[in-house]
């Protein structure tokens, strides 16, 4: 067995469980909404169509947006939502269903019922909602496969999930770890499905036994699954939840905890993941607890660390420069480091510990055999090609500042601009499918592809320095400083690209926790 597969098994239990917690409760929660808003609205046609209107509204809204929207719109990441977002996307089946169902009982069962001196209330739930049960328990089916679906998109948002599994293999490239996570994800989905559909049959025929049985097992599955305990000794708690939890508490309660539990916080690429599992490594060596929250986004990770539900992640100056300075001029590396650090302690109490001595930074990069056939080394030299080029680029980059600056200082007009997930980004342009490609300074494929980097000549690009941070509750911690401390300035640019091109690499494959414990070694 692979030493990934192995490391996706191992934590598929915890992954596993809460990837039940957070998907029966969402689950639960529509249902206890849907149900009485349809029976409220089914005489009401403006309560009627608005309910239905914004319900269907939210299910246009691509989930991962609405995700991402939530943490924003609640101030929060995590959990909180996580649960709104999957709530909203389970009412809509639940509502129509009920809705359908209520209406197409016969009117003379109505009657009947009326006849014999029900109560509206006693008809509604001695005769309609029993008669229309089977196909509102079609509509919590088709909730429930969407819901599955949709929890494995809360990982960015700081929700662990079987999303770990996809997310992170998808950036290491280890297809094993995304098939365990989706294979799990749909080994859920349909034994899910087949107990409510156990519980639709029972209530099409009265069978109470059946429908007592199908219940049973829908508990079972729910609170046997989110209690499954990790196959890791050293399994860290689910550390959204843990870093939440005690966010709230009191500056010496929370000084107190950061000396037995830290939470590492990672983006969602490899290099990313391999400098969490190495800051991991070396908090463990000084004797404390760690846990994990990887794949998160650049606005939640770092919003995670200013409110102290994360204690220590890598960032980079230019990202910092940008994003939470709000600054979109360039200036040389030292000036912007030194605003950086003043910049996050005055306002954020974060503590920039130090760069780690090499940059990650965002390169416009080609082929080598198209660059010289084309005579381009710099950036003002691609600008004459351009038009006839296309350039690839990561899901962010055609959104930063860096890009707009870039474009205008060398007036870039590409044909056309293509968007991928960093993970394939390389491959377009190795196989020809894209002339350019936004790269980055420290991927181990620019060397694996024999792709060349650009010079950027004026300079338009901000500098990219990987840099340490600690939260408000690690930041004065004598021995997470101690521990990390001597990690500063001593990785260089090259020797971070071979520990990437360790993970992201086909053959001979390594993990992150791997290609870390590399870096720990004496560089020679």
């Amino acid at each position: 067995m692979s030493e990934p597969l192995r490391e996706a098994l191992a934590r598929l239990p915890e992954l596993f469980a809460a990837h039940v917690m957070v998907t029966g409760v969402a689950l639960l929660v529509g249902i206890v909404l849907g149900l009485p808003l349809a029976v409220a609205a089914r005489r009401r046609p403006l309560l009627r169509s608005g309910a239905i209107g914004l319900a269907g509204v939210v299910q246009t809204i691509p989930s991962l947006a609405l995700l991402a929207l939530m943490v924003p719109l609640l101030g929060a990441f995590g959990l909180l939502p996580a649960l709104v977002a999957l709530v909203l996307y389970s009412v809509l089946p639940i509502l129509r269903n009920t809705l359908v169902g209520l209406e197409g009982i016969p009117r003379e069962l109505l009657d009947a019922g009326s006849a014999v001196g029900m109560t509206p209330t006693q008809r509604l739930r001695l005769v309609e909602l029993p008669l229309a049960a089977p196909v509102i328990m079609a509509g919590v089916r088709t909730a429930a496969i969407w819901v599955v679906g949709t929890a494995t998109l809360t990982t960015p948002v700081g929700q662990p999930s079987l999303g770990n599994l996809i997310f992170g293999g998808l950036q290491t490239r280890s297809w094993a770890t995304v098939l365990v996570g989706c294979a799990a994800a749909a080994v859920l989905a349909l034994v899910l499905d087949a107990l409510i559909a156990l519980w639709e049959r029972a209530a099409a025929r009265r069978d109470r036994r059946q429908g007592a049985l199908a219940l049973v097992g829908v508990a079972l599955l729910f609170v046997g699954g989110s209690s499954l305990p990790s196959s890791r000794p050293d399994a860290p708690a689910n550390a959204v939840s843990m870093a939440t939890a005690t966010s709230d508490v009191p500056a010496d309660a929370k000084d107190r905890a950061a000396l037995e539990r830290v939470v590492v916080g990672a983006k969602t690429f490899t290099e990313q993941y391999i400098l969490a599992a190495l800051l991991e490594a070396r908090l463990r060596e000084a004797g404390l607890q760690v846990a994990r929250a990887d794949s998160l986004g650049s606005s939640v990770v770092f919003d995670a660390l200013r409110t102290g539900r994360l204690d220590v992640y890598v960032d980079y100056s230019g990202t910092l420069w940008a994003n939470v300075l709000k600054r979109n001029d360039v200036r040389p590396a030292w000036e912007m480091a030194h605003e950086v650090a003043a910049h996050l302690a005055r306002e954020h109490d974060i503590r920039v510990l130090g760069a780690l001595g090499f940059e990650n930074a965002y390169a416009l990069s080609m082929r080598r055999d198209r660059a010289e056939a084309l005579g381009v080394r710099s950036i003002a030299d691609l600008a004459a090609h351009a038009p006839r080029l296309r350039l690839g680029s990561d899901y962010e980059f055609l959104q930063r500042p860096e890009w707009a600056r870039v474009r205008d200082a060398y007036g870039l007009a590409f044909k056309d601009l293509v968007s991928f997930d960093s993970t394939f980004m390389y491959d377009a342009v190795h196989k020809g499918d894209v002339d350019v490609i936004s790269a980055f300074s420290s991927d181990g494929r620019i060397a694996a592809y024999d792709l060349v980097v650009l010079e950027d000549p004026l300079p338009a690009f901000p500098a990219y320095d990987a840099i340490v941070l600690l939260g408000p509750r690690a930041a004065n911690d004598r021995r997470v400083v101690g521990a990390l401390a001597p990690l500063v300035g001593t990785i260089r640019v090259e020797r971070m690209r071979a520990a990437n091109l360790m993970v992201d690499r086909d053959d001979d494959k390594r993990t992150p926790r791997q290609a870390a414990g590399w870096l720990l070694e004496p560089a020679p």
